[in-house]
């Protein structure tokens, strides 16, 4: 049993126990691995490569939920992705034991009622391996397409969140908010085991409210010494609401080179750089504080080849000792 794996008067689901472990650095990868502005992912590929992950050992295969198609960025393209819980669907079915999340649904433009339904839909199929990440959003052509007011959308995400959460509870006392959003009903029967929730990003939320509410804080990759800091306001918002043991999760832009020895180069929100200088920053990174690193991998070599490296020679040397 982990530090992380008890829940005030229920257990976590399977996922909880993969992704977020006491005392070791998991890491997971964004999907589709190879997203692409210009066409859709192959499907069968994404499930050859989500089998791969498993096989390999790696703690979670993650999603992102972008309803519209909104150019964005330096190079103003937009992202093709299918809907995540459907996605993920996709994912479980040709997986066994590996994680699967969403990083993260966008809470004020879905309906928490058909947010939870798909929740624990998703988590019954896949046998309790679901972890729900939910962030703001804040991208005004989507609000504006939804109906929703972008800038009421840190209150919009509290409210929601609320009800959500009762309706992943196993627990009935804990369940009154969804029954009462549902005019007196229930969505389905309840989870054996609780569901694990993360913000991601901030949400527009302070610290303490995602410390509070929040089974988990996920963010970005930031330079190092900034990223401690980060790290040291989350544990001590944790310790302030007396809630010690809540993972951090980060997510990095990753592009492994061929030359294991290659020296690192910053990305934009990561790195460039051969797999032993890489093992050296996760191992800092755990040492700061880091539970989950999500990787979002580059376009350089081929998707498999990376996966296979990471499985291969990083996972087995985050468990070796410095």
């Amino acid at each position: 049993m982990t530090a992380f794996d008890d829940a005030p008067g229920a257990r976590f689901n399977r996922a909880h126990g993969r992704v977020f472990v006491s005392g070791r650095l998991t890491l997971g990868l964004m999907t589709p691995v190879d997203a692409r502005p210009d066409r859709m992912a192959d499907v069968d590929e994404a499930l050859a490569l989500a089998a791969l992950a498993d096989r390999l050992g790696f703690a979670a295969l993650w999603t992102r939920d972008v309803p519209l198609m909104v150019p964005q960025g330096s190079d103003n393209t937009a992202s093709a992705l299918d809907d995540p819980f459907l996605w993920l669907s996709a994912m479980a079915a040709a997986t066994r034991d590996i994680a699967i999340g969403a990083a993260a649904i966008v809470l004020p433009l879905r309906h928490p009622l058909h947010v939870a339904k798909s929740a624990l839909s998703l988590d019954r199929l896949s046998a309790g391996r679901f972890v729900l990440g939910m962030g703001s959003g804040d991208r005004p052509a989507e609000f504006a397409a939804f109906g929703e007011d972008l800038d009421q959308r840190a209150e919009t995400f509290r409210e929601r969140w609320a009800t959500v959460r009762a309706a992943l509870s196993p627990l009935a006392s804990e369940r009154e908010a969804v029954v009462a959003a549902s005019g007196g009903y229930e969505l389905m029967h309840p989870p054996s085991s609780r569901i694990p929730m993360m913000v991601v990003g901030s949400a527009r939320q302070s610290l303490q409210w995602i410390a509070t509410h929040a089974d988990a804080w996920a963010t970005y990759h930031r330079e190092e010494a900034r990223q401690e800091g980060r790290i040291d306001l989350w544990q001590r918002a944790l310790a302030q609401k007396g809630v010690g043991g809540k993972p951090f999760v980060q997510s990095v832009q990753l592009e492994l080179l061929d030359d294991p020895h290659a020296a690192p180069e910053p990305l934009a929100l990561g790195l460039r750089t051969g797999r032993h200088a890489l093992i050296a920053y996760l191992r800092r990174m755990h040492a700061m504080g880091v539970g989950h690193v999500l990787f979002n991998l580059g376009r350089g070599r081929p998707a498999r080849d990376v996966i296979q490296e990471l499985g291969a020679e990083v996972l087995p040397r985050l468990a070796d000792r410095p």
